[in-house]
């Protein structure tokens, strides 16, 4: 049985309930010498409590991604389980699809050469048949450090993004969540001599996109969304890749200095950061929003980067809540705004437009007969 399936998640909760149930029942007709019955009910109560113990733990593991699997748990990986299985390639990706909507798969870049996950969610109306010659925009949601993909169910998704898209506060867009650390690794989503982390977030991951899904190409149709670590992410890869992105929200963002825990080098942290990136004037709009007493994201940080953008770099005025902190319950009451404002900048779904032929070339004349001058007399 899976260690992050739903249906082991589901069994602990079981066990937990029939232990009380059993514990409550059997209390009072446990038999025997005081010693044996006192070790009877602690071992019953040790049960309770490990069966208890084992549901948060599943759920915060699923949560936040910190083991994979059985392996995983136990230590018996020793890297090896990445290299034996890179995953397809983005155009034979095959999608899996949850009780939920989301489709996930598992693929190989093949310009950063790295695997990983990567769940897609499309609208309702994607199969609807007056869309079905158009193509859609696309949110990408990347997620915090430590945690997943999944760590975005958590935050409304799906139901959220259908509530916006329903109510007409956001445009029908394809959601896709990416791992943002293949492997683990986390690079605050930069390139490192060993590791292509940004490659696999604005190359690999939009390519299995275009591949698999209707989706418009322009940079006005890709919008980034993130928290925490991913805040920062989304931040700085529209800033270092604005042909492919057109905006970017960031909930309580990381440092935009940069983070040496996952960066040492200090030149190549400088290079990654927003901050230094906005020197080069990227075309970009972008929004931030944190919470007035979260001390890893604190208001002086987004504050920092507006101060330095020029356009054609747009942050808009920050978002700052009065009360939160670093968690879910902030992120779920910026999210709404972010995506309201990420609606605003996204191309809307459409036919696209085929690509101009270029005029064919007018054929040259034919030279005559060449025609012998008169003579003079």
């Amino acid at each position: 049985m899976s260690l992050t399936g739903t249906a082991f998640f589901y069994v602990l909760i079981a066990a937990t309930v029939l232990a009380m149930l059993a514990t409550l029942f059997a209390w009072g007709a446990v038999r025997g010498p005081r010693p044996v019955r006192w070790l009877t009910r602690l071992v019953m109560i040790a049960i309770c409590q490990f069966t208890a113990i084992a549901v948060v733990a599943v759920w915060i593991n699923n949560s936040y991604g910190l083991y994979t699997d059985w392996n995983d748990l136990l230590g018996r990986d020793n890297g090896t389980q990445t290299a034996a299985m890179p995953g397809p390639p983005p155009g034979r990706a095959m999608f899996t699809r949850s009780a939920n909507g989301l489709l996930e798969t598992y693929v190989h870049g093949l310009h950063s050469k790295l695997s990983g996950q990567v769940l897609v969610w499309t609208p309702p109306q994607y199969d609807e048949p007056q869309y079905r010659n158009q193509h859609f925009p696309v949110i990408m949601l990347l997620h915090g450090v430590p945690g997943s993909p999944l760590s975005w169910l958590d935050l409304g998704m799906p139901g959220e993004f259908a509530s916006l898209m329903a109510s007409g506060r956001l445009k029908p867009a394809v959601v896709v969540m990416p791992v943002i650390d293949p492997g683990g690794i986390d690079t605050d989503c930069s390139d490192t001599p060993t590791r292509k982390n940004a490659t696999w977030l604005a190359k690999d991951v939009p390519e299995l996109i275009r591949t698999q899904f209707r989706v418009l190409p322009e940079a006005k149709a890709w919008g980034l969304v993130g928290y925490s670590t991913g805040g920062f992410c989304s931040v700085k890869l529209a800033m270092q890749y604005p042909s492919l992105f057109g905006s970017a929200a960031a909930m309580s963002p990381d440092s935009f200095a940069g983070d040496p825990q996952a960066l040492a080098d200090p030149v190549l942290r400088q290079q990654n950061s927003p901050i230094t990136l906005a020197a080069k004037w990227p075309s970009v709009a972008i929004f931030l929003g944190t919470a007035a007493k979260d001390r890893f994201s604190p208001p002086s940080n987004l504050t920092a980067l507006q101060a330095v953008a020029i356009p054609p770099t747009l942050v808009a005025e920050p978002l700052v809540l009065a009360t939160g902190g670093h968690n879910t319950n902030t992120w779920l009451r910026l999210l709404p705004t972010e995506l309201q404002w990420m609606s605003g900048h996204l191309d809307p779904p459409r036919v696209p437009t085929p690509p101009k032929k270029a005029p064919a070339p007018k054929p040259k004349p034919k030279p005559g007969p060449k025609q012998s001058l008169p003579s003079r007399p």
